[in-house]
């Protein structure tokens, strides 16, 4: 899903796999893509940032992991973020862990 809101684009669970072929979902389960993705990787607008559920093929598949900036600021659960900084190189991830916060330095700083 892309999300806009005023000067802020985010993306949730990236997945542009193509009708027909399959996701990795774990466990040695797939998934098939039944329906075309609303957009390819590379019609995006520029992004402020990603949101991703956790690290399966149905929410975050290989043509995300190839072809995204991999300087895009992403939230992830904290497996997801471990892994995706260590293997894929999106170094710019935060995990987050269930009913926790987390802000940056700078919204800190505006509330004072």
């Amino acid at each position: 899903m892309l999300l806009s809101y005023g000067p802020l684009t985010l993306l949730t669970d990236p997945n542009f796999l193509h009708r027909g072929q399959y996701a990795y979902l774990g466990h040695g389960l797939l998934g098939r893509r039944l329906t075309e993705p609303a957009l390819d990787v590379h019609e995006l607008p520029r992004l402020d940032g990603i949101v991703l559920s956790h690290l399966h093929g149905d929410h975050w598949d290989r043509r995300a992991r190839r072809h995204l900036d991999h300087t895009v600021p992403i939230l992830a659960t904290p497996h997801a973020a471990r892994c995706l900084r260590a293997v894929h190189g999106f170094h710019r991830t935060a995990g987050l862990h269930t009913w926790k916060a987390l802000r940056s330095p700078s919204s800190t700083r505006a509330r004072r």
